[in-house]
Protein backbone atom coordinates (compact mmCIF):
# COMPACT_ATOMS: atom_id res chain seq x y z
CA UNK A 1 0.00 0.00 0.00
CA UNK A 2 1.39 3.39 -1.05
CA UNK A 3 0.09 5.43 1.88
CA UNK A 4 0.79 8.80 0.23
CA UNK A 5 -1.42 7.81 -2.69
CA UNK A 6 -4.35 6.17 -0.91
CA UNK A 7 -4.58 7.85 2.50
CA UNK A 8 -7.18 10.60 2.47
CA UNK A 9 -10.55 11.24 4.06
CA UNK A 10 -13.70 10.73 1.98
CA UNK A 11 -14.08 13.83 -0.20
CA UNK A 12 -17.07 15.87 -1.31
CA UNK A 13 -20.07 16.78 0.81
CA UNK A 14 -22.15 13.60 0.48
CA UNK A 15 -23.57 11.27 3.13
CA UNK A 16 -20.31 9.35 3.66
CA UNK A 17 -18.00 12.37 3.25
CA UNK A 18 -15.54 13.46 5.91
CA UNK A 19 -17.04 16.95 5.70
CA UNK A 20 -20.32 15.57 7.08
CA UNK A 21 -18.83 13.00 9.46
CA UNK A 22 -16.08 14.80 11.36
CA UNK A 23 -17.92 15.96 14.48
CA UNK A 24 -15.54 14.02 16.75
CA UNK A 25 -12.60 15.88 15.21
CA UNK A 26 -14.43 19.21 15.62
CA UNK A 27 -15.06 18.47 19.29
CA UNK A 28 -11.39 17.69 19.80
CA UNK A 29 -10.34 20.96 18.12
CA UNK A 30 -12.79 22.82 20.38
CA UNK A 31 -11.43 21.06 23.48
CA UNK A 32 -7.89 22.00 22.44
CA UNK A 33 -8.84 25.65 21.79
CA UNK A 34 -7.45 27.04 25.10
CA UNK A 35 -4.03 25.50 24.37
CA UNK A 36 -4.03 26.71 20.76
CA UNK A 37 -5.11 30.24 21.73
CA UNK A 38 -2.48 30.39 24.46
CA UNK A 39 0.26 29.37 22.01
CA UNK A 40 -0.66 31.82 19.23
CA UNK A 41 -1.12 34.64 21.75
CA UNK A 42 2.35 34.04 23.20
CA UNK A 43 3.77 33.96 19.67
CA UNK A 44 2.10 37.24 18.69
CA UNK A 45 2.95 39.08 21.92
CA UNK A 46 6.62 38.10 21.72
CA UNK A 47 7.37 40.21 18.60
CA UNK A 48 4.08 41.70 17.27
CA UNK A 49 4.91 40.56 13.72
CA UNK A 50 3.48 42.45 10.75
CA UNK A 51 2.67 39.14 9.10
CA UNK A 52 1.91 35.70 10.49
CA UNK A 53 2.39 32.54 8.45
CA UNK A 54 0.23 29.66 9.70
CA UNK A 55 0.34 26.06 8.46
CA UNK A 56 -2.45 23.56 9.17
CA UNK A 57 -0.96 20.13 8.50
CA UNK A 58 -3.44 17.38 7.68
CA UNK A 59 -6.17 19.96 7.04
CA UNK A 60 -8.53 17.51 5.27
CA UNK A 61 -11.69 19.19 3.90
CA UNK A 62 -14.97 20.40 5.30
CA UNK A 63 -15.89 22.81 8.11
CA UNK A 64 -13.00 21.84 10.41
CA UNK A 65 -10.44 23.18 7.92
CA UNK A 66 -11.62 26.76 8.29
CA UNK A 67 -12.70 26.34 11.92
CA UNK A 68 -9.07 26.00 13.04
CA UNK A 69 -7.88 28.95 10.97
CA UNK A 70 -10.68 31.25 12.10
CA UNK A 71 -10.02 30.51 15.79
CA UNK A 72 -6.32 31.33 15.39
CA UNK A 73 -7.01 34.60 13.57
CA UNK A 74 -9.70 35.59 16.09
CA UNK A 75 -7.28 35.01 18.98
CA UNK A 76 -4.63 37.28 17.44
CA UNK A 77 -7.24 39.88 16.51
CA UNK A 78 -8.59 39.99 20.06
CA UNK A 79 -5.13 40.68 21.50
CA UNK A 80 -4.12 43.28 18.92
CA UNK A 81 -7.37 45.23 19.45
CA UNK A 82 -6.77 45.41 23.21
CA UNK A 83 -3.31 46.93 22.69
CA UNK A 84 -4.34 49.05 19.68
CA UNK A 85 -1.96 47.34 17.24
CA UNK A 86 -2.51 47.32 13.50
CA UNK A 87 -3.64 43.90 12.29
CA UNK A 88 -0.97 41.68 10.80
CA UNK A 89 -1.41 40.10 7.39
CA UNK A 90 -2.06 36.37 7.43
CA UNK A 91 -0.60 33.74 5.14
CA UNK A 92 -2.38 30.44 5.67
CA UNK A 93 -1.02 27.18 4.24
CA UNK A 94 -3.44 24.25 4.07
CA UNK A 95 -1.55 20.98 3.77
CA UNK A 96 -2.65 17.41 3.22
CA UNK A 97 -1.72 14.45 1.05
CA UNK A 98 -2.36 14.76 -2.71
CA UNK A 99 -5.57 12.70 -2.58
CA UNK A 100 -7.22 15.24 -0.27
CA UNK A 101 -10.29 17.07 -1.60
CA UNK A 102 -8.70 20.50 -2.00
CA UNK A 103 -11.38 21.48 -4.53
CA UNK A 104 -14.10 21.46 -1.87
CA UNK A 105 -11.92 23.63 0.38
CA UNK A 106 -11.29 26.30 -2.21
CA UNK A 107 -14.86 26.32 -3.52
CA UNK A 108 -15.96 27.48 -0.06
CA UNK A 109 -13.02 29.85 0.58
CA UNK A 110 -14.74 33.09 -0.48
CA UNK A 111 -17.70 32.33 1.80
CA UNK A 112 -15.31 31.82 4.73
CA UNK A 113 -13.35 35.01 4.01
CA UNK A 114 -16.52 37.11 3.79
CA UNK A 115 -17.83 35.62 7.04
CA UNK A 116 -14.51 36.32 8.79
CA UNK A 117 -14.55 39.97 7.67
CA UNK A 118 -18.12 40.33 8.93
CA UNK A 119 -17.18 38.86 12.32
CA UNK A 120 -13.93 40.77 12.84
CA UNK A 121 -14.69 44.07 11.11
CA UNK A 122 -12.79 46.24 8.63
CA UNK A 123 -9.60 46.39 10.75
CA UNK A 124 -8.66 42.78 10.04
CA UNK A 125 -5.60 42.36 7.82
CA UNK A 126 -5.75 40.48 4.52
CA UNK A 127 -5.69 36.67 4.63
CA UNK A 128 -3.97 34.76 1.84
CA UNK A 129 -4.58 31.03 1.40
CA UNK A 130 -2.39 28.44 -0.31
CA UNK A 131 -2.96 24.72 -0.76
CA UNK A 132 0.15 22.60 -0.15
CA UNK A 133 -0.25 18.95 -1.24
CA UNK A 134 2.43 16.62 0.09
CA UNK A 135 3.53 14.51 3.05
CA UNK A 136 4.49 16.36 6.23
CA UNK A 137 7.12 13.66 6.73
CA UNK A 138 9.37 15.80 4.58
CA UNK A 139 10.07 19.48 3.93
CA UNK A 140 7.04 21.46 2.70
CA UNK A 141 8.07 25.11 3.18
CA UNK A 142 11.07 27.43 2.89
CA UNK A 143 13.48 27.74 5.81
CA UNK A 144 12.36 30.11 8.58
CA UNK A 145 9.10 30.91 6.77
CA UNK A 146 6.45 29.76 9.29
CA UNK A 147 5.36 31.29 12.59
CA UNK A 148 2.78 28.75 13.71
CA UNK A 149 2.03 25.11 12.90
CA UNK A 150 -1.18 23.34 13.83
CA UNK A 151 -2.05 19.69 13.35
CA UNK A 152 -5.01 17.79 14.78
CA UNK A 153 -5.73 14.06 14.42
CA UNK A 154 -3.18 13.67 11.64
CA UNK A 155 0.17 12.72 13.18
CA UNK A 156 -1.04 9.29 14.32
CA UNK A 157 -1.01 8.38 10.61
CA UNK A 158 2.31 6.85 9.59
CA UNK A 159 4.24 7.46 6.38
CA UNK A 160 3.93 3.76 5.53
CA UNK A 161 2.65 0.47 6.85
CA UNK A 162 5.51 -0.87 9.01
CA UNK A 163 7.52 -3.72 7.52
CA UNK A 164 7.50 -7.23 8.98
CA UNK A 165 3.81 -7.57 9.86
CA UNK A 166 3.29 -10.87 8.01
CA UNK A 167 2.50 -12.72 11.26
CA UNK A 168 -0.20 -10.25 12.38
CA UNK A 169 -2.81 -12.64 11.01
CA UNK A 170 -6.48 -11.92 11.59
CA UNK A 171 -5.68 -8.40 12.77
CA UNK A 172 -5.66 -5.14 10.82
CA UNK A 173 -3.76 -3.13 13.44
CA UNK A 174 -1.99 -3.68 16.73
CA UNK A 175 -4.20 -5.90 18.88
CA UNK A 176 -4.06 -7.91 22.09
CA UNK A 177 -3.27 -10.97 19.94
CA UNK A 178 -0.51 -9.28 17.92
CA UNK A 179 3.00 -10.78 18.31
CA UNK A 180 5.63 -8.57 20.06
CA UNK A 181 7.50 -7.94 16.77
CA UNK A 182 4.36 -6.27 15.36
CA UNK A 183 4.12 -3.82 18.26
CA UNK A 184 7.86 -3.11 17.93
CA UNK A 185 7.58 -2.47 14.18
CA UNK A 186 4.74 -0.01 14.67
CA UNK A 187 6.57 1.87 17.42
CA UNK A 188 9.81 2.11 15.45
CA UNK A 189 7.92 3.46 12.42
CA UNK A 190 6.31 6.11 14.64
CA UNK A 191 9.70 7.08 16.08
CA UNK A 192 11.23 7.41 12.63
CA UNK A 193 8.29 9.42 11.27
CA UNK A 194 7.75 11.80 14.17
CA UNK A 195 11.47 12.51 14.53
CA UNK A 196 11.61 13.44 10.83
CA UNK A 197 8.48 15.59 11.22
CA UNK A 198 10.10 17.55 14.07
CA UNK A 199 13.35 18.01 12.15
CA UNK A 200 11.53 19.36 9.07
CA UNK A 201 9.35 21.74 11.07
CA UNK A 202 12.34 23.05 13.02
CA UNK A 203 13.90 24.13 9.73
CA UNK A 204 10.70 25.76 8.49
CA UNK A 205 9.69 27.65 11.66
CA UNK A 206 11.21 30.98 12.64
CA UNK A 207 13.08 31.19 15.96
CA UNK A 208 10.46 31.26 18.69
CA UNK A 209 7.87 29.75 16.32
CA UNK A 210 5.25 27.51 17.86
CA UNK A 211 3.37 24.29 17.18
CA UNK A 212 0.27 22.73 18.70
CA UNK A 213 -0.10 19.06 17.78
CA UNK A 214 -3.01 16.79 18.72
CA UNK A 215 -2.61 13.03 18.32
CA UNK A 216 -5.17 10.31 18.60
CA UNK A 217 -3.31 8.50 21.37
CA UNK A 218 -3.52 6.57 24.60
CA UNK A 219 -2.82 6.93 28.33
CA UNK A 220 -1.59 3.36 28.77
CA UNK A 221 2.02 2.27 28.31
CA UNK A 222 0.70 -0.74 26.35
CA UNK A 223 0.48 0.09 22.61
CA UNK A 224 -2.07 -2.73 22.10
CA UNK A 225 -4.35 -1.52 24.91
CA UNK A 226 -8.08 -1.39 24.35
CA UNK A 227 -8.25 2.41 24.64
CA UNK A 228 -6.42 2.87 21.34
CA UNK A 229 -6.90 -0.36 19.39
CA UNK A 230 -10.48 -1.40 20.14
CA UNK A 231 -12.08 0.67 17.37
CA UNK A 232 -9.95 -1.17 14.80
CA UNK A 233 -10.40 -4.58 16.48
CA UNK A 234 -14.15 -4.25 15.96
CA UNK A 235 -13.63 -3.49 12.26
CA UNK A 236 -11.36 -6.56 12.09
CA UNK A 237 -14.22 -8.62 13.55
CA UNK A 238 -16.51 -7.55 10.70
CA UNK A 239 -13.84 -8.40 8.12
CA UNK A 240 -13.07 -11.78 9.74
CA UNK A 241 -16.77 -12.70 9.66
CA UNK A 242 -16.76 -11.99 5.93
CA UNK A 243 -13.68 -14.21 5.52
CA UNK A 244 -15.49 -17.08 7.27
CA UNK A 245 -18.41 -16.63 4.87
CA UNK A 246 -16.09 -16.62 1.86
CA UNK A 247 -16.85 -13.02 0.89
CA UNK A 248 -13.24 -11.92 1.48
CA UNK A 249 -10.13 -14.03 0.88
CA UNK A 250 -8.22 -14.81 4.07
CA UNK A 251 -4.92 -13.94 2.40
CA UNK A 252 -6.35 -10.54 1.47
CA UNK A 253 -7.25 -9.81 5.09
CA UNK A 254 -3.91 -11.03 6.44
CA UNK A 255 -2.03 -8.65 4.15
CA UNK A 256 -4.00 -5.58 5.28
CA UNK A 257 -2.74 -3.38 8.13
CA UNK A 258 -3.69 0.16 9.14
CA UNK A 259 -0.78 2.68 8.87
CA UNK A 260 -1.37 4.32 12.24
CA UNK A 261 0.27 4.56 15.65
CA UNK A 262 -1.50 6.05 18.68
CA UNK A 263 1.29 7.25 21.01
CA UNK A 264 1.31 7.80 24.76
CA UNK A 265 2.26 11.21 26.21
CA UNK A 266 5.59 9.71 27.35
CA UNK A 267 6.41 8.52 23.81
CA UNK A 268 5.60 11.94 22.31
CA UNK A 269 7.69 13.70 24.99
CA UNK A 270 10.61 11.32 24.48
CA UNK A 271 10.80 11.98 20.73
CA UNK A 272 10.60 15.77 21.20
CA UNK A 273 13.40 15.74 23.76
CA UNK A 274 15.51 13.35 21.70
CA UNK A 275 15.21 15.46 18.53
CA UNK A 276 16.11 18.56 20.52
CA UNK A 277 14.77 21.45 18.40
CA UNK A 278 11.75 22.30 20.58
CA UNK A 279 10.93 23.03 24.20
CA UNK A 280 7.67 21.67 25.60
CA UNK A 281 5.25 24.33 26.81
CA UNK A 282 2.29 22.06 27.59
CA UNK A 283 1.53 18.33 27.36
CA UNK A 284 -2.01 17.24 28.14
CA UNK A 285 -4.37 14.29 27.70
CA UNK A 286 -8.13 14.43 27.16
CA UNK A 287 -10.91 12.03 26.17
CA UNK A 288 -13.88 12.29 23.82
CA UNK A 289 -16.69 9.78 23.45
CA UNK A 290 -16.70 7.64 20.30
CA UNK A 291 -20.16 9.01 19.62
CA UNK A 292 -19.53 12.74 19.59
CA UNK A 293 -23.28 13.39 19.39
CA UNK A 294 -23.91 11.62 22.72
CA UNK A 295 -24.72 14.72 24.77
CA UNK A 296 -26.20 16.78 21.96
CA UNK A 297 -29.88 17.78 21.96
CA UNK A 298 -32.39 18.25 19.13
CA UNK A 299 -30.97 15.41 17.06
CA UNK A 300 -32.81 13.50 14.35
CA UNK A 301 -33.51 9.84 15.14
CA UNK A 302 -30.62 8.74 12.92
CA UNK A 303 -28.08 10.68 14.94
CA UNK A 304 -29.37 9.18 18.21
CA UNK A 305 -28.00 5.83 16.96
CA UNK A 306 -24.45 5.69 18.38
CA UNK A 307 -23.38 2.75 16.24
CA UNK A 308 -24.59 4.58 13.13
CA UNK A 309 -22.62 7.73 14.04
CA UNK A 310 -19.38 5.93 14.84
CA UNK A 311 -19.56 3.69 11.77
CA UNK A 312 -20.11 6.74 9.52
CA UNK A 313 -17.24 8.60 11.16
CA UNK A 314 -14.91 5.63 10.72
CA UNK A 315 -16.10 5.05 7.14
CA UNK A 316 -15.21 8.66 6.25
CA UNK A 317 -11.69 7.97 7.54
CA UNK A 318 -11.04 4.35 6.58
CA UNK A 319 -13.01 3.77 3.37
CA UNK A 320 -10.24 4.89 0.96
CA UNK A 321 -7.79 2.44 2.60
CA UNK A 322 -10.28 -0.44 2.48
CA UNK A 323 -11.33 0.43 -1.07
CA UNK A 324 -7.75 0.39 -2.36
CA UNK A 325 -7.05 -3.04 -0.81
CA UNK A 326 -10.35 -4.97 -0.96
CA UNK A 327 -12.20 -3.16 -3.76
CA UNK A 328 -15.52 -1.37 -3.80
CA UNK A 329 -17.87 -4.37 -3.66
CA UNK A 330 -17.48 -5.10 0.08
CA UNK A 331 -17.57 -1.55 1.46
CA UNK A 332 -21.29 -1.14 2.22
CA UNK A 333 -21.52 -4.60 3.78
CA UNK A 334 -18.40 -4.15 5.94
CA UNK A 335 -19.73 -0.96 7.47
CA UNK A 336 -23.24 -2.39 7.92
CA UNK A 337 -21.75 -5.18 10.03
CA UNK A 338 -19.37 -2.79 11.75
CA UNK A 339 -22.28 -0.54 12.77
CA UNK A 340 -24.02 -3.50 14.47
CA UNK A 341 -20.86 -4.60 16.29
CA UNK A 342 -20.04 -1.07 17.47
CA UNK A 343 -23.63 -0.42 18.65
CA UNK A 344 -23.56 -3.65 20.66
CA UNK A 345 -20.25 -2.80 22.37
CA UNK A 346 -21.22 0.82 23.05
CA UNK A 347 -24.38 -0.35 24.81
CA UNK A 348 -22.29 -2.45 27.21
CA UNK A 349 -19.18 -0.39 27.94
CA UNK A 350 -17.66 3.08 28.00
CA UNK A 351 -15.98 3.88 24.68
CA UNK A 352 -13.67 6.88 24.33
CA UNK A 353 -10.90 8.19 22.12
CA UNK A 354 -7.82 9.48 23.96
CA UNK A 355 -6.18 12.70 22.74
CA UNK A 356 -2.56 13.65 23.38
CA UNK A 357 -1.95 17.39 22.93
CA UNK A 358 1.49 18.98 22.94
CA UNK A 359 2.36 22.68 22.64
CA UNK A 360 5.93 23.35 21.48
CA UNK A 361 8.22 26.33 21.01
CA UNK A 362 11.22 26.29 18.68
CA UNK A 363 14.22 26.43 20.99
Amino acid sequence: MEVVQVLHMNGGVGETSYANNSFVQQKVITMTKPITEDAITKLYCSTYPEEIAIADLGCSSGPNTFFVVSELIKAVNSVRQKICQKSPEYQVFLNDLPGNDFNTIFRSLSIFQNKLREQLGPGIGPCFFTGVPGSFYGRLFRKNSLHFVHSSYSLQWLSQVPRGLENNKGNIYMASTSPPNVLKAYYEQFQQDFSLFLKCRSEELVDGGRMVLTFLGRRSDDPSSKECCYIWELLAMALNDMVLEGVIEEEKLNSFNIPQYTPSPAEVKYEVEKEGSFSIDRLEVTEVNWNAYQNETDLSDAFKDGGYNVAKCMRAVAEPLLFSHFGEAIIDEVFRRYREIVADRMSKEKTEFVNVIISLKKA
